[in-house]
């Protein structure tokens, strides 16, 4: 990964409850890299939670919210960007994430993930879904994009945030390192 080009952005992709942002905060307090959490700067542009978003201005504009937020992104080097589950969706974001880094994919079970989001309301995507068939077939529907977008794939259920960044380090070709290789 360290090939004598500029540090690569590490883009963190997965469903909703995956671990993308404990992951990019792990990066954050472990190698001390800088982390970008898109919906979290989407919400301090737009003045509004990714909720109000989707309600006020519908998905469509706030996806193309993300894919201008990527744009802007790509041009950075050295950051760990924790994506929003449905970023890999758009064939643009995918091409944007690809010219400014890796794209890891974060995977966990269903009941991992119901577990996780059962008590967050801030997942319009998931309103009146948040049971293990409704997130299988989400999950599912989403499969093929985040494969086909992964450069990386990481399986994180049972896993210490810890272990999550250093499998993500190892397959980037890092080992070891502090994470300034990347």
């Amino acid at each position: 990964m360290s090939s004598g080009k500029q540090r690569e952005n590490l883009y963190l992709i997965g469903f909703m409850g995956c671990g993308k942002s404990a992951v990019a905060r792990g990066f954050r307090s472990l190698y001390g890299m800088p982390v970008t959490e898109m919906d979290r700067q989407i919400e301090e542009q737009e003045g509004m939670s990714v909720s109000e978003i989707f309600k006020k201005k519908g998905e469509a504009c706030f996806r193309s919210l993300e894919t201008a937020l990527l744009e802007t992104l790509s041009g950075q080097c050295g950051l760990v960007v924790s994506c929003g589950g449905g970023v890999p969706l758009r064939r643009e974001n995918v091409d944007l994430m690809r010219q400014g880094g890796r794209i890891v994919w974060l995977k966990a079970v269903p009941e991992t993930i119901l577990e996780r989001v059962s008590r967050d309301d801030r997942r319009p995507v998931l309103r009146g879904k948040k049971n293990i068939k409704d997130i299988s077939a989400l999950m599912e529907e989403r499969r093929p994009a985040y494969e086909a977008a992964a450069d990386i794939t990481i399986e994180t259920d049972g896993k210490s945030i810890q272990q999550i960044c250093g499998e993500i380090l190892q397959e980037a070709g890092c080992g070891d390192c502090s994470g300034t290789g990347i």
